[in-house]
């Protein structure tokens, strides 16, 4: 059973290169080949979340070596979290995909695929920031290889911008790995938390400039401002699918900051654990503020879209500043419903782009299906912007409930409940535009055949997600009773360390 931990990583691992190199010139065998391949994702990262549920921290040593000498992956209840989230983010897209054609646009789609799923679901795994460093250029290479497909100039241009700020966080995780190295010795998570805590806080400046190195790494990923401009011309331009896919990348950031700034850096460990705090809470605070007003402003559907994700990515983080199990299970209750949103977002904007020849938000002709699109739309803008009676409202509300520190709550209230009236405003007036002044703009009379109506298989996967967050309202009480145990795991490091660095543990 304890094997299973790895197979997230080697099963998508193995199935990409057989998926490049043998069967990229038959789509029907690549596409059934991925799907048997995500859906045994689902099966193992279920069984995964079952065995996490005992709140245990089960380690994985590779080639039998004791940390941290050697290299491990470390399952939780969160990481088991993250994994169960991802592999059925990516059976969705992976329907999508395959029902509106995008995958047979280029010969590499699904190999691709595959690799970014396994570089997700290590970076979840992986017990050391090396490892994770490591995961993360997978992640970089296949998700530039997605963005770039079936390719236009406007994609390449986003992709390039997208690659460039990529690699320059690469770098500066280097920098933090070798500053880190030098100052602890170790790059274990839970080694450097140990380690940590055993120096002085006057001897600790150069653990301190490793932390904020790793939180601006980390804060790439997350496109959390000042670096988080790469964000909007990316996921806009990206393929639909691949778009919503993204959806659970800027989480392996969020994710990252939290493991590594809790467990290693984090409350209790004197020498650093305020700093993630101090500068992680007004950056979000502006982060929000920049995802509402680039929603308000936008002039096209898909940067709309990803403006959105840059607010919730705001709000997510803004929980996650507090660094408080409380706020950090209502944190991660955003977290599961904002993945789902800006997917189910994404992949109904691609129905309906399809069949208006374009983003741009202004009158057009109804298209076919209008009402099924304006529906679909609808419920998933007021599932991202917070409006009852999806789990955004009460994801939202989780999160105000936990901050009410008398620092924080004036500033955090505001921001959060000004950013989610300036969303609302933004998603109406691009609903009213594309779905009901379009129904006042008379068609033209042309010989242009009019665009064909989605098939099921095309709307399932928007409606399953869709489901997914009426699913995390009705049972927003058992999750929030998990997620509550989820967040005390994390803070308890002295568990977590010994589970990892005790040679006599299940391995």
């Amino acid at each position: 059973m304890m094997h299973w931990i790895i197979l997230p990583v080697v099963l998508p691992a193995m199935l990409a290169p057989l998926i490049g190199f043998v069967m990229r010139h038959d789509i029907v065998l690549a596409r059934t080949a991925s799907v048997a391949g995500t859906v045994a994702l689902l099966a193992v990262a279920l069984g995964l979340f079952g065995m996490a549920a005992d709140g245990a921290t089960h380690v994985y040593r590779l080639g039998d070596w004791p940390a941290p000498f050697g290299i491990v992956l470390v399952l939780d209840r969160l990481s088991a979290l993250m994994v169960l989230l991802t592999a059925t983010l990516a059976l969705l897209v992976l329907i999508h995909a395959i029902a509106t054609g995008w995958d047979a646009r280029g010969k590499h789609f699904h190999a691709l695929f595959q690799f970014q799923l396994m570089g997700i679901c290590g970076a979840f795994l992986t017990g050391d920031v090396f490892n994770m460093f490591v995961f993360f250029e997978v992640l970089l290479i296949a998700s530039y290889g997605l963005m770039i497909h079936s390719g236009g100039r406007a994609r390449m241009q986003a992709g390039l911008q997208y690659v460039v700020m990529n690699l320059a966080g690469s770098t500066l995780f280097l920098f933090a790995l070798g500053t880190l190295y030098a100052s602890t010795g170790t790059l274990n998570i839970a080694d450097i938390g140990r380690v940590v805590a055993t120096i002085p806080p006057e001897e600790a400046a150069l653990v301190r400039v490793a932390a904020m190195l790793l939180m601006i790494v980390f804060a790439v990923k997350a496109a959390l401002f000042p670096v988080q401009f790469w964000l909007p011309g990316t996921y806009a331009n990206a393929p639909a699918p691949v778009a919503a896919l993204f959806a659970i990348m800027t989480k392996v950031g969020a994710y990252a900051i939290l493991r590594v700034h809790t467990v290693s850096f984090g409350p209790g460990i004197e020498g650093t654990e305020d700093l993630a705090a101090t500068w992680l809470f007004p950056a979000a605070l502006i982060t929000i503020a920049i995802g509402a007003f680039g929603v308000l402003g936008a002039r096209r559907l898909m940067p709309l879209i990803a403006f959105s994700v840059l607010g919730s990515m705001g709000t997510l983080l803004i929980a996650l500043a507090a660094f408080t199990p409380e706020a950090t299970s209502a944190g991660l209750y955003y977290l599961v419903h904002s993945t789902f949103a800006a997917a189910c977002l994404f992949l109904v904007a691609d129905l309906v782009v399809r069949r208006r020849a374009g983003d741009t938000l202004t009158p057009r002709p109804p298209t076919v299906q209008n009402g099924l699109f304006a529906a679909l739309f609808f419920a998933a803008a007021i599932g991202m912007a917070g409006m009852p009676p999806l789990s955004g409202f009460l994801g939202k509300l989780l999160v105000l409930d936990a901050l009410r520190a008398p620092g924080t709550i004036g500033w955090a209230w505001t921001a959060v409940l000004a950013g989610s009236l300036v969303t609302i405003l933004g998603f109406a007036r691009a609903g009213s535009v594309l779905f009901w002044k379009s129904t006042a703009t008379p068609a033209p009379e042309t010989d242009t055949p009019v665009a064909a109506a989605a098939r099921p298989l095309e709307v399932a996967p928007a409606m399953a997600g869709l489901a997914v967050l009426a699913l995390l309202a009705v049972f927003a009480g058992p999750l929030s009773s998990y997620l509550q145990d989820t967040a005390a795991q994390l803070y308890d490091r002295a568990g977590y360390t010994t589970a990892v660095l005790t040679p006599e543990t299940e391995g």
